[in-house]
């Protein structure tokens, strides 16, 4: 004698595991897509609510926290720059000289940086910031 079973097998398919690779794998590409490069000198500059850009005519100099010195994406030593700068500044001595200095670094380290720019001959200067977003 056959017994029935009232057990069927269910024949569906199931897109819950197809849909967690979808999200895992967005989430991945999310991830990666935000860690671009920016090429360039690594500055932590201060943030500010009225930060601006504007690089007409404009003189950059960089101070990382190590208290690394750049001119113009140019690495120069304390002794070189204000030679540097003073060639930099002799066509027009009232360019502004803009001070990108890390947000670490001390004061009295960047006002030694501006010290060595005035005696080079820089009359304007401004310190950049980032803008609070």
């Amino acid at each position: 004698m056959k017994i029935e079973t009232s057990r069927k097998r269910i024949v569906n398919f199931s897109t819950i595991s197809l849909t967690d690779i979808v999200l895992l794998l967005l989430i991945f590409f999310l991830l990666t897509s935000s860690f671009v490069v920016q090429p360039g000198i690594k500055v932590k500059l201060p943030k500010a609510a009225t930060g601006a850009q504007d690089e007409s005519d404009k003189i950059f100099l960089t101070v990382t926290r190590q208290e690394r010195l750049y001119l113009n994406q140019t690495q120069v030593t304390r002794d070189e720059l204000a030679t540097q700068l003073r060639q930099l500044l002799t066509e027009n001595p009232s360019r502004l000289v803009v001070i990108r200095a890390d947000k670490d670094l001390s004061l009295e380290a960047t006002i030694r940086i501006i010290d060595l720019a005035k005696l080079a001959g820089a009359e304007r200067f401004m310190i950049a910031t980032d803008a609070i977003l």
